[in-house]
C-alpha cells in the first residue's frame, strides 16, 4: 500500500490508512477504538493472564499439583479440579467490571506503544535497567 503525504513524496506501508499517524506512525495514541482481532483475541488474552495469575491461583495451583502427580491420567484423574478451574475462569470472563478493566490495560498498552515505538516488554527492561543503574 502507498500512501502519499505530499505531491513530491510517496511512502510504502503495510498499515492500513487509518492506522497510520501518531508521534511515531503507529497510530493515534489517544484513539479508543478496537478492532476485532483486539476484542477476540488480545483483550482475552489479558484476561486469561490476569484470572489465572490473580483471580484463580487456588484453583490453578489444584489443577497443575494433580496434573504433576498422575502423569498419563491426567485427564481422568483431574476432572473436578479442571471444572472448578473452568468455572472459576469462566465467571471472570463474564465479570463485566474486570472485563473493562482488562480493555483499559490493552488500551493503555497500545497507547504507550504507540507514544514510543516500544513494546511494553522493552520498556519494562529499559525501566529495569535505569532503576538498576540508579541504585548503584
Amino acid at each position: 500500500m502507498v500512501l502519499a503525504h505530499s505531491d513530491q513524496e510517496a511512502e510504502a506501508t503495510n498499515f492500513p490508512v487509518k492506522n497510520v499517524g501518531g508521534p511515531r506512525g503507529l497510530g493515534d495514541p489517544d484513539d479508543r477504538k478496537l478492532r476485532k482481532v483486539e476484542k477476540e483475541v488480545l483483550i482475552p488474552k489479558i484476561m486469561r493472564d490476569r484470572a489465572k495469575k490473580e483471580k484463580c491461583i487456588e484453583e490453578v495451583a489444584a489443577f497443575e499439583d494433580c496434573c504433576k502427580n498422575s502423569n498419563v491420567f491426567m485427564v481422568l484423574k483431574c476432572r473436578e479440579q479442571n471444572e472448578k478451574l473452568w468455572g472459576c475462569l469462566t465467571k471472570w470472563y463474564k465479570d463485566e467490571t474486570f472485563v473493562g478493566e482488562c480493555t483499559e490495560i490493552y488500551l493503555q498498552e497500545r497507547s504507550d506503544f504507540r507514544r514510543t515505538g516500544l513494546q511494553k516488554k522493552y520498556r519494562d527492561y529499559l525501566k529495569n535497567r535505569d532503576s538498576n543503574k540508579s541504585e548503584e
